[in-house]
């Protein structure tokens, strides 16, 4: 079958945003719900904690991310909840008040389409929360509530907060407060896929999914593919799979997932024996051990060889996230490692997806550490926010880095490098992860690209060929950089 994905998404760069942490305003009415106590901006994130942010402060801060570029955002759940990160899904038509509810986002949609930024929501669908409404009927009636067949429950009584009883109902990871919808009762299929349509007629632009690999039930993602692409053909459907995800990808289910599977290796070529391993060792994606060029190499070809072309270019590209210790914290907070790791991302198939604050060098370590407010101005790496600008701005401005075939140049050692070629367009992208400069002759490498190059982006610099009438490239210790073909191959 033929494989068809959001065009727009191939030309997107992604901002993650975790709305309790991003940014806060005032709002413009203050609700009672809305007067509550908050933890103070800069204190340290706690699991239970909330520190306020809302819409109206990331609307303030749309702007902001104009100018770096970003034109899609990809928002961790906004439905109220109990928890500050809102997995714990108490409604899921109801954005959280402390976010502004509904009317904020509302306002806070419009003025993103406004900016030609697409807005993806984050779909928590495996399970709800023990103050979902049909499951808090269950633990009020017990065997007579009439959604007693919403969830999966194994025996009475159901013990729903008392860690040394057995829940006696099938939740999440054996979390209690995540009980886990039966997918295989027609009407909790129904009730789930009317939300995913929904959000889509209010105008979002896709769904998230979380852990879509717990639905078990044969055709459940199938159909709200379906009924989404319905409303909307150009809504994106982005799953959370960790692993090689050829079963997902193949056309009938998603357009794309988090792609960890990129995110590991480009740390471990990145930042090699840097990563702080207490950062790394328990989420399954795999920044160690260290690689050299050549290993790269082989794991982005066994990344390349997963898919089909189509599904790369809508594929996430992320190397930070919620769930996962802060890149540059993971990397040993090495600014050249953050760098390098960023060039990878920005030039790979597929959209990059920036995690709020590591485009100003935010650290921190796993959850709830990874989940720092956005810094003030005076604390941001601005070097590392030129950096992000820069190559996001190239990005858009040449197509050979958005939708070009991607080639591998050279994996010898510490130097890594790739062309990629759009009509008549060819970029290489060259990283050189050691502790001394290399150089490459591009006419010896790759005469079939031509002879002629200059630098794009980087402290890259290039000299006449000696032997033939081509370009040497001297790639300095822990740079890389871009350059472009000054003229067609012969």
């Amino acid at each position: 079958m033929t494989i068809r994905t959001p065009e727009w998404v191939k030309h997107a760069v992604f901002y993650q945003i975790f709305p309790d942490r991003f940014a806060r305003s005032k709002p413009p009415y203050n609700g009672p719900e809305m007067t509550v106590a908050l933890e103070a901006w800069d204190a340290a994130p706690t699991l239970t904690g909330y520190k306020g942010g809302n819409f109206w402060g990331i609307i303030d801060k749309l702007d902001y991310l104009q100018d770096l570029g970003i034109n899609a955002v990809y928002l961790t759940p906004i439905f109220q909840s109990t928890c500050n990160h809102r997995y714990h899904t108490h409604d899921y038509y109801r954005v959280d008040p402390l976010l502004g509810g509904n009317e904020a986002f509302a306002e806070f949609l419009a003025a993103a389409h406004d900016r030609d930024i697409r807005v993806v929501l984050d779909g928590v669908f495996n399970h709800a929360s023990r103050g979902f409404f049909f499951f808090n009927d269950i633990l009020e009636n017990g065997p007579h509530s009439p959604w007693l067949d919403w969830f999966k429950v194994e025996k009475w009584p159901l013990s729903a907060y008392d860690g040394n009883q057995p829940a006696n109902y099938v939740s999440w990871v054996n979390n209690r407060a995540l009980p886990q919808f039966n997918h295989d009762n027609p009407a909790v299929r129904e009730y789930i896929m009317q939300i995913g349509e929904y959000w889509i007629h209010q105008g979002i632009d896709g769904w998230r999914l979380d852990v879509p690999f717990e639905v078990k039930t044969p055709g459940f993602w199938e159909e709200f593919r379906d009924r989404i692409k319905a409303i909307n053909p150009e809504a994106y459907i982005v799953g959370e799979v960790w692993k090689p995800a050829a079963e997902w990808l193949d056309g009938k289910t998603f357009d794309g997932v988090m792609n960890y599977v990129f995110a590991g290796p480009t740390m471990a070529f990145a930042a090699g024996d840097r990563v702080v391993m207490e950062h790394a060792e328990i989420p399954d994606y795999y920044p160690y051990p260290a690689l050299d060029a050549p290993g790269y190499q082989a794991k982005i070809e066994e990344l390349l060889n997963l898919y089909d072309w189509e599904i790369h270019q809508t594929q996430l590209n992320l190397i930070s996230s919620h769930d996962i210790a802060r890149a540059f914290t993971v990397m040993g907070d090495d600014s050249a490692s953050m760098q390098l790791a960023v060039l990878l991302q920005m030039t790979f198939p597929g959209a990059p997806c920036v995690y709020y604050g590591d485009e100003v060098g935010l650290q921190g370590g796993l959850d709830p550490d990874c989940r720092w407010v956005f810094p003030h101005e005076a604390q941001w790496d601005t070097d590392l926010l030129k950096h992000h600008r820069a190559l996001i701005q190239l990005r858009h401005q040449h197509p050979a880095l958005r939708t070009g075939e991607y080639q591998p140049l050279v994996a010898e050692g510490s130097l890594y490098g790739f062309w990629r070629k759009h009509d008549e367009e060819t970029v290489a992208v060259l990283v050189n992860n050691g502790d001394r400069d290399r150089t490459l002759d591009l006419s010896q490498t790759a005469p079939a690209l031509g002879d002629r190059w200059q630098v794009l982006y980087g402290p890259l610099t290039t000299t006449p060929s000696a032997a033939a009438k081509g370009t040497v490239v001297t790639v300095p210790s822990r740079s890389g950089g871009i350059l472009t073909r000054l003229e067609p191959a012969v």
